[in-house]
């Protein structure tokens, strides 16, 4: 696998100015053909935004920037490997490539511990520390018969 080390040296001086900005100390770049097409630093404390992950945003500037909500063929670089909502986002967005330089391990030693959300995902519901609530309501599963009837739909 070939990998231009440009790319990921790009993500790490991304995720150094979100430090020096203020923000956290992630940075995330997506190519598509080699060439960059987003790019991102860690933005969670300055926009208030608990999602505003440097992955997560640089996959919406992507997906702008093309034009569609499946980056197929794009490959993100991240300063350190994704977290597990970053991860989410990575495969509903279709990248199936990611290259990442520190690991969940050095994101611990610096106070970014992802351990216990990995765990929780395997965990039955009633045993996870969020609680879990399901709620029948006669009607509920209408948007999903709509959605499978729909012969227009855009599948994702």
């Amino acid at each position: 696998m070939d990998i231009d080390r440009s790319f990921i040296e790009r993500a790490i001086t991304l995720a150094t100015e979100s430090v020096r900005s203020g923000g956290g100390p992630f940075g995330a770049v997506i190519t598509r053909d080699d060439r960059l097409v987003a790019e991102a630093g860690n933005r969670v404390v300055l926009l208030k935004d608990p999602t505003a992950h440097a992955e997560v945003l640089a996959i919406r500037k992507a997906a702008k920037a093309l034009g569609t909500h499946k980056l197929t063929g794009c490959v993100l670089y991240a300063s350190c490997e994704p977290c597990p909502m970053c991860l989410a986002a990575i495969y509903w967005s279709g990248i199936r490539r990611v290259v990442y330089s520190s690991d969940r391990n050095d994101a611990a030693a610096a106070g970014f511990d992802d351990r216990d959300i990995y765990g929780e995902i395997c965990m039955d519901q009633a045993e996870r520390s969020v609680s879990f609530r399901q709620v029948h309501v006669q009607g509920a599963g209408e948007p999903f018969k709509l959605w499978n009837d729909m012969e227009s739909k855009i599948v994702y």
